[in-house]
């Protein structure tokens, strides 16, 4: 995740830790859409984001909705070490 968003915000990864604000690290409403977008296209999932109200404030308050969302679907040791694609409905 802290590759994920130091690539995309363009800025150094040690800037990207858990208690950052993600405003303060130049996330907008449109840049997080834009972003939740992109990482799932890169892992191969769908988050369930259900309103505006419920948007992380903070790297950490993001890593954790990401975790909650996928945690059914990561496989192997350690957090999120593979991402298996959704069962293919053909």
């Amino acid at each position: 995740m802290r590759e994920f968003l130091a690539e995309r915000l363009e800025i150094a990864g040690d800037k990207v830790v858990p208690e950052a604000k993600l405003a303060d690290l130049g996330v907008d409403s449109l840049m997080f859409a834009e972003m939740l977008f992109e990482f799932e296209d890169r892992a191969n999932t769908e988050l369930n984001i259900p309103s505006a109200d419920s948007l992380p404030a903070t790297v950490g308050e993001l890593i954790a909705l990401i975790d909650a969302h996928i945690g059914g679907v990561v496989q192997g040791e350690g957090r999120g070490t593979a991402v298996s694609p959704p069962p293919s409905t053909h």
